[in-house]
């Protein structure tokens, strides 16, 4: 017997949550309409649950009777658009709209005591903010694109996302917030950027969370006097990377300090024989056009026997010999946005950089909002849902997973959750669907 779902940290739940948060979504046409907005944006989060390669493929077994029955059962979708109908529903919708479906299911996981594993230094929660590319084209563009021209010729459009998500060391998954897209601004002239959508984000996310402690990590791009005084009026930590070609005056300042022997070292050696080296000093002016602005500066060597990684940081919490590896562990979980994040989505059947659609103003943008929601529900249950855990320790790994759930969709009228989750972890053999014998 499976164990029980839990309430609202499994697909059930979280579909019910999604839904309810989709029909809040205002609808841009007026009357109506043959396909409601909640169907059409149901139908667009089902496409990457069930990692749909294309809308094509999507559109065609639409028409199945299994396909059919089972948006209905699974995602509570009536009236299925086809994949030309789906890109004009989709494409205005305000993707701000969108925003509130992962408040609502962080919401839950913090209810759910979800969140727990994810306490880290001092009871903080770090995120790692990084941005990614979700479609570009030589020839589509839209208002919203952001513009590359090439050194001989031609150009590249493209969108991308800036996203952010609470990672841990200890923590293979992690938990997605809403990402923020990089677009062109309205009436700007200028492409958008990293550093004006992390305003954004930021902003929102504290308005969104604002009792949240959080501890921002984020690549040396970050380490600005500007993104340092937005955090701290945010009321956020953090722990940025930095370099010594980009941050010539606080290297320098540092080594006139060590001169001076004001600057501490540490060297532990670890179980495993691997030596690691600190280099640590506080209140150090960021740089010379914020001599105000005091940081305290992390320096770390690992040595191997056949290389030596070297990292440096600069963060907000005085360091001392009680927190130097918390700290560099924490500037080191940064990479968790590329490899568990971006890597997952591109390389494990999610499909992130596939061009599903680029639309006349957000489509691009929305799919991939979509996609990023659908991200977060596998999350949630690997982290909490006991019958999605069996059901991916059934199939082996997740593209095996993903092949398998697709399969059973499409060949088989499934009636719950429960009954598909059933069919991935023993087969549809031993629990028996009723297949389409159309």
């Amino acid at each position: 017997m499976l164990a029980a779902f839990r309430k609202h940290l499994s697909a059930p739940g979280l579909l019910k949550t999604l839904r309810s948060c989709f029909q809040k979504v205002p609808d841009h046409r007026s009357g109506k309409s043959e396909i409601p907005l909640v169907d059409a944006l149901m139908s667009g989060l089902a496409v990457f649950g069930l990692k749909y390669p294309s809308l094509l493929k999507f559109d065609e077994e639409r028409h199945e009777g299994t396909v059919r029955h089972n948006l209905s059962s699974l995602y509570g979708v009536e009236r299925a658009p086809c994949d030309t109908q789906l890109r004009e529903i989709l494409d205005p919708v305000d993707p701000r709209h969108l925003r509130p479906a992962y408040k609502a299911l962080f919401a839950h996981l913090q209810r759910g005591k979800g969140l727990a594993p994810y306490a880290y230094l001092e009871g903080y929660y770090l995120v790692s903010i990084d941005g990614t590319g979700v479609f570009s084209s030589s020839s589509l563009c839209c208002k919203e694109c952001c513009v590359k021209n090439h050194r001989k010729g031609g150009v590249t459009y493209f969108h991308q996302l800036l996203g952010a998500v609470i990672v841990h060391p200890e923590q293979k998954v992690v938990i997605p917030l809403a990402p923020e897209p990089i677009t062109r601004q309205d009436g700007a002239t200028k492409n958008d950027c990293e550093r004006n959508a992390a305003k954004r984000l930021l902003t929102d996310l504290r308005r969104e969370h604002p009792h949240l402690k959080l501890i921002v990590v984020e690549d040396a791009l970050a380490s600005n006097g500007p993104h340092i005084q937005l955090l701290q009026e945010l009321d956020m930590r953090f722990i940025l990377g930095v370099k010594p070609g980009d941050h010539q005056a606080l290297f320098e300042e540092v080594d006139t300090r060590e001169r001076l022997g004001h600057v501490q070292r540490r060297e532990v050696t670890d179980e495993n024989g691997v030596i690691q080296r600190f280099r640590f000093v506080n209140a150090v002016p960021l740089n010379q056009s914020h001599p105000a602005l005091l940081v305290n500066f992390l320096e770390y060597w690992e040595v191997h026997e056949d290389k030596v990684l070297h990292f440096s940081w600069i963060t907000d919490f005085e360091l001392s010999d009680d927190n130097l590896c918390a700290i560099m562990r924490g500037g080191r979980a940064r990479w968790k946005i590329e490899n568990e994040t971006f890597n997952t989505l591109k390389n494990q059947d999610y499909h992130l950089e596939h061009n599903y659609g680029h639309g006349k103003q957000h489509l691009a943008t929305n799919f991939g909002l979509l996609m990023m929601l659908a991200f977060l529900v596998d999350q949630v249950q690997e982290l909490w849902c006991a019958t999605f855990q069996a059901a991916r320790k059934a199939r082996g790994s997740r593209t095996s997973l993903w092949h398998r759930m697709r399969s059973l969709f499409t060949g088989y009228y499934i009636e719950s959750w429960r009954q598909f989750f059933e069919a991935l972890i023993h087969g549809h053999t031993s629990y028996p669907l009723q297949p389409d014998t159309s």
